[in-house]
């Protein structure tokens, strides 16, 4: 399968050292320090012994010197940057840093540190490394926070002098950028899984001939099959049972209306919900290009940020991905009568519409609610609801406090009016949708595999 967007190739780049500095270390703090009280001390006992503290603090201040000047150099110091060409979002990737000296006179042990921006995060953020004969190489773990462009920043390197006295200090500023995409991976994982003719479970993803609306040919009636199949007519002339094949009606409109405002950019379970809308998305976007249908994205908040149009054949995945990625977080409410009242103006032709958002109570669900009707006029609405995990165990944690009991009871009535919300799309026809995170992709593929089989597209 064609699925792109694979984030495993990496590259190593050379950074060059930009800012260096030297600053005595801990040590060299501790034995001036220590000189002084010393040499108090002695000059209480003997008056003539006074000149010995200038004395101590010539020698340290002479070591710190010299350790500096005999300190490795910068210019020796040859540095490479490896990062992952891309990261998904919920899999964590490696940033590795190699440093090595040339010629002789190399430090024991080198300390990296590396800065990022505000969508990556590294575990460790620093750590030091013991210098072989090939250098020094350390690891460190990128998480994706955000989607966008992950981008390593800085990069630090010290370095002690043979005596212990000195640090030398090198920052470099790479500015490397990494882009942050929704998980192609588990969509690329789940599509195996999904096509895959030796899995053992799994979802019957649909049969071309049989289950269809489009009449295909007739076949001898055989024991096991449908009686509503058998075409009487045809059996008499042929004075034989005949039964009718169907084969699976292709070119279906699917449209992903993805709300991007301000509740959707919010985390849920530890990933934003226009991640995890995004995801499943993507997987049935690929499942219905496979299967013959065409599919569109939508994206809106306060006004509309995409609006792709259907794209049909298993190449056009590659652009509803870049659309996907395109698609940032948000800040402002959502218009919902703006965004799903030009959406039902682009429609030209009966379609699935596939609704992704998140309402925080009842009140500011009603104009969702309201344009999701006019919607119904003239397509099928297949409804995503997101279940929140964080307040339905906030709902069923043991009170221990006062504040507890608050959190519980506030967690109840919102979740109570979640479902009267839900209940209210059900009575004016909408398909819901609620399924754990953690499966949403493969459920979101068997509703629409279950209103395929149903012939309401």
């Amino acid at each position: 399968m064609p699925l792109r967007g694979d984030a495993s190739r990496k590259e190593r780049i050379p950074v060059h050292g930009n800012v260096a500095m030297i600053y005595p270390t801990r040590f060299a703090v501790l034995l001036m320090a220590f000189g002084a009280p010393v040499c108090a001390v002695l000059a209480s006992v003997r008056s003539e012994f006074w000149g010995l503290g200038l004395v101590w603090i010539a020698a340290a201040m002479g070591l710190i010197l010299l350790d500096a000047v005999m300190c490795a150099s910068g210019r020796r110091l040859n540095v490479h940057l490896t990062v992952p060409a891309g990261l998904y979002m919920g899999h964590a990737g490696e940033i590795r840093v190699d440093a090595g000296f040339s010629g002789r006179g190399a430090p024991r042990a080198i300390d990296i540190a590396v800065g990022t921006n505000d969508k990556l995060r590294l575990e460790p953020e620093q750590g030091s490394a013991r210098i072989s004969g090939e250098g020094a190489a350390l690891v460190f773990g990128a998480h994706p926070v955000r989607r966008g462009a992950g981008v390593v920043t800085d990069i630090w390197l010290r370095w002690r002098g043979p005596l212990g006295m000195v640090w030398r200090q090198m920052r470099s500023r790479p500015d490397r950028k990494l882009p942050i995409t929704p998980n192609i991976a588990a969509v690329r994982d789940e599509a195996i899984r999904l096509f895959s003719r030796q899995a053992a479970f799994g979802i019957k993803i649909q049969r071309e001939a049989g289950e269809g609306a489009e009449f295909h040919a007739l076949r001898d009636f055989q024991p096991g099959m449908d009686i509503r199949t058998v075409d009487w007519k045809q059996s008499a002339r042929h004075a034989q049972l005949l039964a009718k094949e169907h084969r699976t009606e292709r070119n279906h409109h699917i449209v992903f209306a993805i709300d991007c405002g301000r509740t959707m950019s919010e985390p849920l379970a530890g990933l934003p919900r226009l991640d995890r809308a995004l995801n499943a998305a993507l997987l049935l976007a690929f499942v219905s290009l496979k299967l013959g249908d065409r599919v569109g994205i939508f994206g809106f908040d306060s006004r509309v940020r995409v609006a792709s149009g259907v794209v049909s054949g298993v190449r056009g995945f590659s652009a509803l991905q870049h659309l996907a990625a395109s698609i940032d977080y948000s800040t402002e409410e959502t218009n919902f009568t703006l965004g799903l009242s030009t959406l039902a103006g682009d429609l030209e032709r009966r379609s699935l519409v596939i609704i992704f958002t998140d309402f925080p109570d009842s009140i500011s669900a009603e104009l969702m609610i309201e344009n999701t009707e006019r919607l119904l006029r003239h397509h099928v609405v297949l409804f995503i609801a997101l279940r929140d995990v964080d307040l339905e165990a906030m709902a069923r944690a043991e009170p221990a406090t006062p504040g507890d009991v608050s959190r519980a009871v506030t967690a109840g009535a919102l979740l109570a009016e979640r479902d009267l919300v839900l209940r209210r799309l059900r009575h004016i026809g909408v398909e819901v949708l609620e399924a754990p995170l953690e499966t949403l992709g493969p459920n979101l593929v068997s509703a629409y595999l279950a209103l395929k089989q149903r012939n309401v597209l």
